[in-house]
């Protein structure tokens, strides 16, 4: 038996078209802010929300992640609003804690994949960016990151939609492409707006890169395609592990399982 939506959506193509421009509406207002902090690179920006370019990032960011959810929030079950929170405390905590440690990953992105394939790409895309802003209220070198962790979650909710969960082998490449994709568009801002990376690890790549005399988004660059797709191929897996650990019972109360046929064995919802 389904979980039921918080609000009942609207039937007919209105509605339809109505989730559709706000989705589009959130992804252009993440996608501008992200345009803007590389083109102004604004280094007072990690300074805090005290700023400025922070008060316009976080504006930017909040008002398309607000936008994703408004799209979203009525097809949604309260089985996903609920876990919504808890994605957003795995990624702080792990994103914080592997953060200070001498590993080359993140980690940071696990609730964001989590939530992308159990209700889609827009969810994906919201608990990304509301992961990157409540993580900067107290990390502010975060924040300029929100939309590479929008766009995470927007392509694990593609995959999960087109297949690749549906074979275990094949959500680990997912990821790795993921990872290849977020690292590139989070290069420029690592590069630019907070002028490298804020992991023990990956900041120890970036200098070794550059002592073999690589400019600063070079260094980043290559960074980000070693340690982006490797972390991404693990929170792909951990998350299919999650998911399919879920009694079949419990997987069927997420409409974009059923409808999608996201997991093998799962049949598609034909009514949603």
């Amino acid at each position: 038996m389904s979980s039921p939506s918080l609000t009942l959506p609207a039937a007919g193509p209105g509605a339809a078209r109505k989730r559709r421009l706000l989705e589009a509406a959130g992804a252009l207002a993440i996608a501008g802010t992200y345009i803007y902090l590389v083109l102004n690179q604004p280094a007072d920006i990690t300074g805090g929300p005290g700023s400025a370019p922070a008060l316009i990032a976080l504006s930017g960011f909040l008002v398309g992640a607000v936008l994703l959810i408004a799209a979203v929030l009525p097809t949604l079950p309260a089985s996903t609003v609920a876990l919504i929170p808890v994605a957003l405390v795995l990624n702080i905590v792990l994103g914080q804690f592997v953060g200070s440690t001498l590993v080359p990953f993140y980690l940071d992105a696990v609730g964001t994949v989590l939530i992308a394939v159990l209700a889609g790409p827009a969810a994906g895309a919201a608990t990304g960016a509301l992961s990157s802003i409540i993580w900067s209220l107290f990390n502010p070198t975060v924040l300029p990151f929100a939309a590479g962790a929008a766009l995470i979650g927007a392509l694990a909710g593609l995959a999960a939609r087109h297949g690749f969960f549906r074979r275990f082998y094949l959500a680990p490449v997912a990821g790795f492409v993921t990872g290849i994709i977020g690292g590139v568009v989070s290069a420029p801002v690592a590069a630019f707006v907070f002028g490298g990376t804020s992991g023990v690890a990956t900041g120890a790549i970036v200098g070794a890169f550059r002592a073999m005399g690589d400019t600063l988004l070079a260094a980043i660059t290559k960074q980000a395609l070693i340690s982006d797709p490797m972390d991404k191929a693990i929170v792909f897996t951990v998350v299919a592990v999650l998911v399919y650990a879920l009694p079949r019972r419990a997987r069927m109360q997420f409409p974009f399982l059923r409808k999608h046929r996201v997991l093998a064995g799962d049949t598609t919802d034909r009514a949603a």
